[in-house]
């Protein structure tokens, strides 16, 4: 696995695994590499059974699947006949009563992770959870700073190509100094791939027998059921998802800010795409998410590397293709890509930060940096397990996620300062400002923006404690 840049290099590999709840015998006490026994696998618990778990319950299938959660029966019907012998739960406080579980996997729509992730910790219970580490900064900082308070659990986010090829063999490449120092990141993506940008439905629908609407709405605001949420749109909307950039800013950014030891921004600035009515004028929709987006985010000095500056775009808007890229060749991939570009040269990769290569691509057949990095010889939810077994902590455990995902949000907090309207002071009711068309400065130490207070309000969120 690469180690971390400067400050965050000390892995939490010394923190003694001993209090951990649970009694799994390392596998090399018992036979090497390769032996398995009955000890040696962890008994898991899944909150969300369909949908993205399936992906992590097919690569965790080796361990002892005790428990299975899932408020829709029918997106859970898979798991439960695939795993018959694994209780059955709706309700993931009730699951997480059970005496056996040794590890969660948090895989249900974002604005669910904190709760869970928080609940498995207190109890002890090493966590995985799926990107985004959580639904708004404040939450995220709380599972950060749980993660830091109880070292012996081992953690991780899913944002799988943290234990990849790319993120490494691109930390060779920087380091190497072949690039020189990077100043300037382009990052984009192809989301959303689900309707975004317009109004919030507010229609009441029967809701299915095979779906409990209580427990999954969880901590979010009572809303009726609507099958626009359910069991994938959430992601356009704010009350549940994080956008276009809550759900692909954790894998692409991931190589740039891990390897660049970016750390927390000092502000932002956004433009965003309008949905626009039948009478020509611009719906105001700030409860959803909109459908395109750019965002210049802006990262100070780090020691002698120079400051950073973050331009990231979604919803089919491109960075300019770099004058040395030939035009028979992609830019990035499909999914999106990031381009580094430094005082020596440029850096371009592709979604989860794969295929690393120069530009312009030539330059590639003269590379000769050596790999001196260790490889996951694993999936990245099999690290995390192996993590659990051997006593380290894996590729993206939270204390370097944490601060990864606070980034990817505050580019949010400049996406939903933009689309929102607030009374001018001393105006009239409909004498509007939009702050977001000015630059956020953030001190990220306090979670604050320090310039537009009102935009403080989504740093965290008022949430339903009876369900």
């Amino acid at each position: 696995m690469p180690h971390l840049p400067n400050s965050r290099r000390k892995f939490l590999k010394q923190a003694s695994l001993a209090g951990a709840a649970f009694t799994i015998v390392p596998r090399h006490v018992l036979g090497g590499k390769g032996f398995l026994a009955p000890s040696d696998t962890v008994n898991l618990a899944f909150a969300a059974a369909g949908g993205k778990a399936r992906s992590a319950i097919r690569n965790l299938s080796s361990q002892n699947i005790v428990a299975l959660c899932d408020v829709d029966d029918k997106q859970a019907a898979e798991a439960y006949t695939n795993y018959p012998k694994a209780k059955r739960y709706r309700d993931y406080r009730k699951m997480l009563e059970q005496k056996d579980i040794d590890a969660v996997v948090v895989s249900t729509p974002d604005h669910l992770h904190h709760d869970i992730g928080m609940a498995a910790m207190e109890l002890d219970k090493h966590v995985y959870i799926e990107k985004p580490l959580a639904h708004n900064i404040a939450e995220v900082r709380a599972l950060t700073e749980m993660a830091k308070s109880k070292p012996h659990l081992v953690t991780q986010m899913g944002n799988q190509g943290a234990s990849g090829e790319g993120i490494r063999r691109t930390q060779e490449i920087v380091e190497s100094g072949t690039i020189g120092d990077v100043h300037t990141v382009y990052a984009w993506t192809n989301r959303p791939i689900w309707p975004q940008g317009g109004k919030v439905p507010t229609e009441a629908q029967a809701v299915p027998d095979h779906i409990d609407w209580d427990l999954w709405l969880g901590p979010a605001p009572k809303h009726p059921y609507n099958e626009a949420f359910h069991p994938f749109a959430w992601r356009g909307y704010w009350e549940f998802g994080t956008g276009a950039l809550g759900d692909m800013g954790c894998h692409i950014l991931d190589t740039p800010f891990y390897i660049l030891d970016l750390g927390y921004p000092t502000a932002a600035e956004a433009s965003v795409g309008q949905v626009y009515s039948q009478n020509w004028s611009p719906d105001y929709n700030p409860g959803s998410c909109p459908p395109s987006s750019k965002i210049h985010i802006q990262f100070p000095a780090r020691g002698n590397k120079p400051p950073v500056e973050l331009i990231w775009s979604d919803g089919g808007i491109l960075p300019k293709r770099p004058a040395s890229l030939k035009s028979d060749e992609m830019m990035g991939e499909w999914g999106g890509g990031i381009i580094m570009e430094g005082t020596e040269g440029t850096l371009m990769a592709d979604t989860y930060g794969e295929n690393p290569r120069l530009i312009p691509t030539v330059l590639m057949e003269d590379l000769n940096v050596p790999k001196t990095l260790a490889r996951v010889e694993t999936s990245h939810e099999m690290d995390w397990i192996n993590g659990i077994k051997d006593g380290y902590q894996p590729s993206s455990h939270l204390l370097k996620a944490g601060p990864l995902t606070e980034t990817v949000l505050m580019g949010n907090l400049a996406i939903r300062a933009y689309n929102q309207r607030y009374p001018k002071p001393g105006g009239g009711a409909d004498d509007y400002i939009v702050p977001g068309r000015t630059k956020l400065l953030w001190d990220g130490e306090s979670m604050t923006v320090t310039n537009v207070p009102e935009v403080n309000s989504f740093v965290r969120r008022e949430v339903r404690r009876k369900y």
